[in-house]
């Protein structure tokens, strides 16, 4: 019986082996495995520029410089009469207040008769303070308009530099500032703010403009210490803003690149408004969620990219995959 069922079990294993392995031969024969190969010269992912939306938003128009504390500069006492001191009623190094005599002038006035009668002038102090200079004394014979004393008031300015490219900032003539003393009291307000620049064909050259304004009698300060000045240049709201590094240009007008609908872009001009430095208000020529390239192609690479703060000289590069997905990341701009 054993013999019997070894008989006919055997034959079918060995059918059973011979039909795979001439399954596998047909596999190999007819079927091979086809494994893609990537063409490295064929790229596949595409980078694009990154892109931003123009947004409703809100650009306040601060400018910040460094100066310095200065006492204010002695002024002079001047003759408002050509003829002969008759007194000098003060001593240098004393106190006077405004309005305070100083000396007396004489001056001979002929009469129709040919003879004279004395004319008197006080010469007065024009502002509180010690006397600084006094360069007068009795019977000395002076002119109109000549320098006869001066007088150093107790009081103190601040004194800043303003870059040319910064007056674009100030869309209005500033009359008060923001003081902030190193090591010294709380922050002030300034006022009687000025801003002048060396007159054409003066000679004065690299000078910049100089802005100053002055400091509160109340609050203690010596010459020489340094200080911030924060001048308000204005404020927008609910405005249009895209990110500076999107625009060429910063002051009233200027260039973005607008993302039409097929991905590529146009040059679009734009009018320009307030600008923070990180952000600058559109005026016109945007309308909210166009979207623009982020970074102007080809700018130099400027402090502060968005997507890096902080870091000099990054930005970011965008790179879009076959599946559609984009992957962002940043990368180093020359810095």
């Amino acid at each position: 019986m054993m013999g019997v069922w070894r008989g006919w079990v055997f034959p079918i294993i060995r059918m059973v082996i011979f039909a795979a392995i001439a399954a596998a031969l047909v596999k190999v024969a007819f079927f091979p495995d086809v494994q893609q190969v990537v063409d490295p010269t064929f790229p596949t992912a595409e980078i694009v520029e990154p892109q931003v939306a123009v947004a409703v938003g809100t650009v306040r128009n601060d400018v910040t410089l460094q100066g310095s504390v200065a006492a204010d500069a002695a002024v002079p006492a001047k003759a408002n009469l050509a003829g002969e001191v008759r007194k000098v009623l003060v001593t240098a190094g004393q106190w006077v207040d405004a309005g305070a005599d100083i000396a007396i002038i004489w001056q001979d006035v002929p009469r129709e008769d040919g003879t004279t009668w004395k004319k008197e002038s006080k010469v007065t102090a024009p502002v509180a303070g010690a006397l600084s200079s006094l360069t007068v004394m009795p019977s000395q014979l002076v002119s109109v308009g000549e320098d006869l004393a001066k007088v150093a008031p107790p009081t103190f300015h601040v004194t800043a530099t303003l870059a040319p490219e910064q007056q674009y900032k100030l869309l209005a003539q500033p009359t008060e500032a923001e003081v902030t003393i190193v090591g010294g009291p709380a922050p002030f307000t300034c006022t009687g703010l000025t801003i002048s620049s060396p007159l054409e064909g003066s000679g004065e050259q690299g000078g910049g403009t100089t802005l100053r304004c002055a400091i509160p009698a109340d609050v203690r300060v010596f010459p020489g210490l340094s200080a911030t000045l924060t001048i308000a240049g204005g404020i927008a709201e609910n405005v249009l803003t895209v990110p500076t590094t999107a625009v060429e240009g910063i002051a009233d007008t200027g260039n973005v690149y607008f993302v039409l609908a097929d991905g590529t872009t146009e040059t679009r001009t734009v009018i320009l408004g307030l600008n923070d430095g990180m952000s600058v208000e559109i005026k016109e020529g945007l309308a909210e969620g166009d979207m623009i390239l982020q970074f102007v192609p080809g700018a130099p690479a400027d402090p502060g990219f968005p997507g890096m703060p902080g870091m000099p000289g990054f930005g970011e590069d965008c790179i879009v995959h076959p599946d559609g997905s984009m992957e962002c990341f940043s990368v180093g701009m020359g810095g």
